[in-house]
């Protein structure tokens, strides 16, 4: 099998995973080459993270940063006329599915000897480097905006990282890193390719739960789209591996604010579409420029799926069927839970098939602004 490497999916140039780096010599995105995928002999049985499905990682490491992470419970409630499963993403150690990405990415990082890393982030990401590098006994500093959430402020200084507010638009703060990136190795979830091999994961445990079946459909919240990315990664391994019989449909969810991947779907291209933006709930997802929309358009177009917008009422009103079912979910992922009527309504996903809703995190972040919504 041939040696994994980052690959430049502009022109095809490689890189030896061996180097650390963010992106590639022309300052643009790269991801990692394609794996051939894992059998279910190929589980770890007896590791409960996503590190069970350390065979289908590239690279060999030896002494992983884990804390637990992934093996998130898979819980089926009633939706109207639909039973769809939702996947709870913060049952992971810093309460978001970032940490999927970012046990995989330090833990390259740290074995290559890196000791401090920078990342931006308006919330969970920051949240999630801040942890894992605190249990790696990596140093870090997260640039975040100034608006984002005390709640998640305070979960990034309890674990002991530098933070520095950064005023302006989300890209601001991915701007001022990549300054000080100079000085400090860029460990930024949206950059560096391995966080999305992290992500990969949620592929084969979704596989796993539904008794190594690839489900019909799952819907998710995405701003940069590495929960896409991931899951196209994962399934198209398994498939290549003859574990699965077909692709299921990814659907991104955005909230209307702040769509541009729907834009650039619906007008059937994968460069970027203008679309007017404003501030909405679902901050997670509030990132108006996706580096790799490119590869998140082609996925879901291999897939069969598609996009849902939805407007804030739409959000909130979601938000609260959640809380209704159980589920104490923060606003960004509640645009998932909204986007299943839509695509049921419009008779895109049935009754008859498994549909996935991934619910990214906890409403716990976003407390104050979960209770208004709730009323």
């Amino acid at each position: 099998m041939t040696a994994a490497s980052y690959i430049d999916p502009l022109n095809g140039r490689l890189y030896p995973l061996s180097q650390p780096r963010w992106c590639s010599d022309d300052r643009t995105p790269l991801l990692v080459t394609p794996g051939s995928g894992i059998s279910r002999e190929d589980i770890v049985r007896g590791t409960r993270s996503l590190w069970r499905y350390r065979a289908a990682l590239p690279g060999d490491i030896a002494d992983p940063i884990t804390m637990g992470e992934g093996c998130t419970p898979l819980v089926q409630r009633r939706w109207g006329d639909l039973r769809p499963f939702f996947k709870l993403e913060w049952f992971n150690p810093t309460s978001s599915f970032k940490d999927r990405g970012t046990s995989v990415m330090l833990s390259f990082l740290r074995q290559l000897g890196i000791e401090a890393v920078l990342e931006d982030s308006s919330g969970n990401g920051g949240s999630s480097v801040a942890g894992f590098g605190a249990a790696g006994g990596i140093n870090v500093k997260i640039l975040a905006p100034s608006y984002t959430s005390p709640a998640k402020i305070a979960q990034v200084v309890s674990y002991g990282a530098e933070v520095q507010l950064v005023d302006g638009p989300r890209e601001e703060s991915e701007a001022e890193a990549i300054r000080q990136s100079e000085r400090v190795f860029y460990a930024s979830h949206n950059w560096q390719p391995l966080f999305l091999e992290g992500t990969k994961s949620f592929a084969y445990e979704i596989w796993e739960d539904l008794d190594f079946k690839a489900p019909d459909n799952i819907i998710m919240p995405a701003g940069a789209g590495s929960s896409v990315l991931g899951c196209a990664f994962g399934f198209r391994e398994l498939l290549k591996a003859g574990q699965i019989t077909k692709l299921p449909r990814l659907f991104v969810a955005q909230p209307l604010n702040c769509s541009p991947i729907d834009a650039s779907f619906t007008a059937g291209v994968d460069t970027p579409v203008p679309r007017d933006v404003h501030r909405t709930i679902a901050e997670g997802t509030a990132i108006t420029r996706p580096l790799r929309l490119r590869e998140i358009i082609g996925a879901l177009r291999e897939s069969g799926g598609g996009t849902i917008a939805l407007s804030e009422d739409e959000i909130a009103a979601a938000l609260r069927r959640l809380a209704r079912n159980g589920i104490f979910a923060e606003p960004t992922c509640a645009t998932a839970a909204g986007a299943i009527d839509k695509l049921f309504n419009s008779g895109t996903i049935t009754d008859r098939e498994t549909t996935v809703v991934i619910i990214t995190g906890t409403g716990l972040k976003a407390a104050s602004a979960v209770a208004e919504f709730t009323r």
